[in-house]
């Protein structure tokens, strides 16, 4: 019997992200996955375990520590959306700038779908703006006047 959508999507997240297995992504990820939204948010997917490998070892570079709690899941059929909160210690240059040495924390969502213990397809939408801004790279825009 293969793993519910909740089980895997916290399994990947765990192994892959806070654990930085590598191996993991072949385990988890079936071949012909498509994943959006981690990348040029216009451009095509990423296709597949190796494909998503240099964006992993991208984020895995840059930032130390690196932790993604999922908070919180809703499963519909084959579908898991999940909440996650992100954080971790800018030590790297893999994002294209020096090391800052800063903590970040963010959030962000991830819906997948999952079947026979893969991902098969996932949609990312993770707070990058707030993690820049974090890191100092980006100012922080003026707040709203009540």
């Amino acid at each position: 019997m293969s793993p519910t959508p909740d089980a895997v999507i916290r399994q990947w997240f765990k192994e892959v992200w806070d654990e930085g297995q590598e191996d993991a992504i072949d385990r988890l990820c079936a071949v012909e996955s498509r994943v959006y939204g981690l990348t040029d948010p216009a451009g095509p997917p990423l296709v597949g375990p190796e494909a998503f490998k240099p964006l992993f070892r991208t984020f895995r570079e840059a930032l130390g520590d690196l932790t993604i709690v999922v908070e919180r899941t809703v499963v519909q059929g084959d579908m898991c959306a999940a909440h996650c909160r992100v954080s971790g210690r800018h030590v790297g240059t893999s994002f294209g700038g020096k090391p800052t040495n800063r903590p970040v924390a963010f959030q962000g969502m991830v819906f997948a779908r999952i079947q026979n213990g893969q991902l098969v397809e996932g949609w990312n939408c993770f707070d990058f703006l707030t993690m820049y801004q974090q890191l100092g790279w980006i100012s922080n825009p003026p707040a709203p006047q009540v």
